[in-house]
């Protein structure tokens, strides 16, 4: 299983062809609290850096792009109950979609979890 990063701060957890998309901690973390996840339907084709999702906070709305290309094979659909997953646990039950990868090569030009972590300190 391999994790990637944007500097978007969307993530990437590869399992074989298909990908788990959602947001850092960090990106949850400036957020604040979220209060409501607008999810894409199953079926749906994204290129990279489409809108696949997008995530509203008491602060800001703010979209969630697609890292690579491919095809939207699931969503969390407890996310609409539960939007605050999102900030509880968002590499884990906080997930948005399940990308099956039409072009895996994409994931060459996004960041490893270490190359993450220092860009978001250089940010910081």
């Amino acid at each position: 299983m391999t994790t990637r990063y944007t500097k978007d701060h969307e993530y990437i957890r590869v399992e074989g062809d298909a990908g788990i998309v959602g947001i850092s901690d960090y990106a949850q973390s400036q957020l604040g609290d979220v209060v409501f996840v607008e999810l894409p339907s199953v079926g749906k084709s994204l290129s990279k850096g489409d809108e696949a999702a997008v995530v509203e906070s008491v602060k800001a709305a703010s979209e969630v792009y697609a890292p690579v290309s491919g095809e939207v094979v699931e969503v969390n659909s407890d996310l609409e109950a539960a939007p605050g997953t999102v900030n509880e646990d968002p590499a884990g039950r906080g997930w948005f979609l399940k990308l099956r990868l039409t072009n895996p090569s994409e994931l060459d030009g996004l960041m490893t979890e270490e190359q993450y972590q220092e860009f978001v300190k250089s940010i910081s």
